[in-house]
């Protein structure tokens, strides 16, 4: 009897220990084994994307990090192509142009019930373009209220509240960020240096391109007096002095300085005039739009100078003239370039509208902009 009892205590405490091991083993194994189902509920309860965000790096680079693309279709309907320019966006463009799966882009009117987003272009609604209130809307459509111009040129847009879902815009906490450029990383290789990236036939101390020359704007106003204590070469329709593109970054080379000016000023509004033309360009930008700190938030604090960062027109030209004559201190403004290069859309009427379907699991639902008047001036 006691050697039955002895042999059946051995065989519950094998059992026992075999259990033992099992959970064990499931304890190391457990949080590999939770992962696809805590990933779930974490996704379930996201936080949903703060407008209010901005990006205080020095690179605008469009964060497509998130690159989280829906299972199903996603339908983005263009309502009116800006500017009247239509654009050839038949078959799959986000799949061939940046591999964006399931994205598609359409002008076809009859699929306004399918569409997810629907595009609507402010210069068009401003101008008399209606918007289809008349159309039953689905329920979980978003309207997209696109602009690329600053409020000043944007005219009263009050009677859009209330009507759009998202923004996509050149301001840093809109929906949809639509940035005129942007810095991205690059690697030049060993062996180059700044000096590599300066142009070597400077010939002008200033030069300024502008095609809208009006006496009430602010840049034209610094342009007055700053010709006044240095030489400026002035080109563009404004002046009779056309370049065509072919001309215009062999043009801005040849000078040390261009006057990178806004025609007004507003929160982020920093267009092509830094981007494509001084920066590509070969010259140090000189600066009139956002504050200092909005620019650095964009490019390197020491690649640029502003304007307010002088008492006068008359201080700002004197430093200008001996800046281009100090060597290595005028090479020390090129220094990004070991580091960046300016990027742009190839295509700014298109290639945004892809980048929805990256982004689109991070939008806030539901959302309304009851004063998109004063959400772009604030």
């Amino acid at each position: 009897m006691a050697d039955h009892w002895c042999c059946h205590r051995r065989t519950i405490l094998s059992t026992l220990l075999v259990c033992l091991t099992l959970f064990g083993s499931l304890l190391v194994k457990w949080p590999s084994l939770m992962k696809p189902f805590l990933t779930a509920e974490l996704n379930e309860f996201m936080v949903p994307y703060d407008s209010t965000n901005t990006n205080s790096t020095n690179t605008l680079i469009p964060d497509d990090s998130t690159n989280t693309h829906s299972s199903t279709n996603t339908t983005i309907l263009v309502w009116h192509w800006a500017f009247g320019s239509k654009q050839d966006i038949h078959g799959n463009v986000c799949q061939d142009r940046f591999g964006i799966p399931n994205c598609f882009l359409s002008d076809d009117r009859s699929l306004f019930p399918q569409a997810d987003f629907v595009i609507f272009h402010n210069r068009e609604l401003i101008n008399g373009q209606q918007l289809p209130l008349h159309l039953p809307r689905p329920e979980e459509q978003g309207w997209v209220w696109f602009s690329w111009e600053s409020p000043a040129h944007n005219g009263n847009i009050k009677f859009l509240d209330g009507k759009m879902n998202y923004t996509m815009s050149y301001r840093r906490d809109a929906d949809f960020f639509v940035p005129y450029g942007w810095l991205e990383p690059h690697n030049v290789g060993s062996g180059m240096t700044v000096d590599d990236f300066i142009p070597k036939n400077k010939s002008y101390l200033a030069c300024w391109v502008v095609s809208n020359y009006a006496g009430h704007h602010k840049r034209t106003q610094v342009y007055n007096k700053l010709k006044k204590v240095i030489p400026v070469e002035v080109y563009g329709g404004a002046m009779g002095r056309r370049l065509n593109g072919e001309q215009l970054l062999p043009t801005i080379s040849r000078c040390y300085f261009y006057l990178s000016f806004e025609n007004s000023q507003f929160q982020d509004y920093v267009t092509e005039k830094l981007w494509s033309n001084a920066l590509k360009g070969g010259a140090v930008p000189v600066v009139l739009g956002p504050s200092r700190k909005n620019y650095e938030a964009m490019i390197p604090k020491d690649s640029f100078i502003h304007v307010d960062d002088f008492w006068s027109v008359e201080e700002l030209g004197a430093f200008l003239k001996k800046l281009a004559e100090d060597r290595e201190r005028y090479a020390s403004y090129f220094k990004w370039k070991l580091n960046y290069r300016v990027s742009a859309y190839d295509n700014w009427l298109v290639d945004p509208l892809c980048r929805i379907c990256t982004i689109r699991s991070t939008l806030q639902k539901p959302k309304v902009y009851r004063n998109l008047y004063d959400w772009e001036r604030k």
